[in-house]
């Protein structure tokens, strides 16, 4: 597609323009009051060009609001923008054009039906000339997809942009919101497909490092869909000035059984880490033992001894002591 050069207008004062229309309609029917009074045609000629023309003045004038752009055409060929906001005049038969926004459905009832639309229609600027260059927020739906272990997500995005080429914008696509919104899914489903929801320690590859994750590594993922998605929409002139991922969350169907595997995990991970300060007490205590020579024990005495504070320090319920008051052989 061939990228469409924007020439930027300058356009004249348009309160100039607007008192000269007012002046001459107000010349117009004053001159041709008199050219009536007298009866002379060579004065009503000029009062009704006058009176004709004046309407064509007002035609050309414009308004453009801050952070706003006016995209105009003349005759079907672009005829320039207009990116400073003020009252300007230009060709009064140029046409302002914006993007065509599709049929809206809202799923309400009746009685809220009216005020709804009406607020979306607001929101997605129905009926407005100028294309907004202001930084906006699109917080897409959420929807479910499948990671690249093939476990049912559900994960939703918002993106912060704006339009940098409104000409790009108007000429590139039929509605560019509509298309940021699409892109933004396209990119979602990609990502989310590339990486593993969470890993476990079974997960780590051979080198013991753990991949990236959708729930570890969001920050590092939502840059990659940034500068994924803005390859995909720079062609209608959008700029993406972030990407954040806001809901991350397994589908209701595994919810439950992936909850279990986690706190498995993490009771897994915290027994090892019992074990090994076990281990490493039953060390000290006999080595101090032998070194202080309180009691000897043989092989066997030892293995009796390191099972019995095992299960002392391992075990979930406190010990209860049995006190031999015999010997120990």
């Amino acid at each position: 597609m061939n990228e469409m050069k924007e020439k930027v207008l300058h356009p004249k004062n348009g309160f100039l323009m607007l008192f000269i229309g007012i002046v001459m309609i107000i010349g117009g029917i004053a001159l041709a009051v008199y050219a009536s009074s007298i009866e002379s045609l060579p004065l009503l000629f000029p009062a009704v060009v006058l009176i004709i023309v004046a309407p064509f003045i007002f035609a050309g004038l414009k308004v453009v609001n801050p952070n706003e752009a006016l995209v105009l055409t003349f005759f079907g060929k672009y005829h320039g923008t207009i990116k400073q906001s003020g009252f300007f005049f230009v060709n009064p038969f140029v046409q302002a054009v914006c993007p065509k926004v599709g049929a809206v459905r809202v799923e309400t009832p009746a009685k809220e039906a009216e005020a709804d639309v009406g607020a979306l229609l607001h929101a997605v600027g129905v009926g407005r000339k100028t294309v907004s260059i202001k930084t906006q927020t699109l917080n897409n739906d959420k929807q479910k997809v499948n990671d690249v272990l093939g476990n049912p997500i559900v994960i939703g995005a918002a993106v912060i942009w704006r339009v940098e080429n409104p000409t790009l914008a108007v000429f590139s696509v039929e509605n560019y919101r509509e298309f940021l919104s699409i892109q933004t899914d396209t990119v979602i489903r990609n990502t989310a497909r590339l990486y593993p929801y969470d890993v476990f320690d079974e997960d780590e590859n051979d080198d013991g490092i753990c991949e990236k994750t959708l729930r570890g590594s969001a920050l590092e993922i939502a840059e990659n869909m940034k500068q994924e998605l803005q390859e995909r929409v720079k062609s209608a002139g959008i700029v993406v000035e972030d990407v954040r991922i806001t809901h991350l969350a397994y589908a209701e169907e595994i919810a439950a059984a992936m909850l279990q595997r986690q706190q498995a995990a993490a009771i897994i991970a915290a027994r090892q880490k019992i074990v090994d300060g076990a281990v490493g007490m039953v060390k000290m205590a006999i080595d101090k033992l032998s070194e202080d020579q309180i009691v000897a024990l043989d092989e066997e005495r030892k293995a009796a001894m390191v099972s019995n504070l095992l299960v002392v320090l391992c075990g979930n319920k406190d010990a209860q002591p049995i006190v031999n008051s015999g010997s120990i052989y």
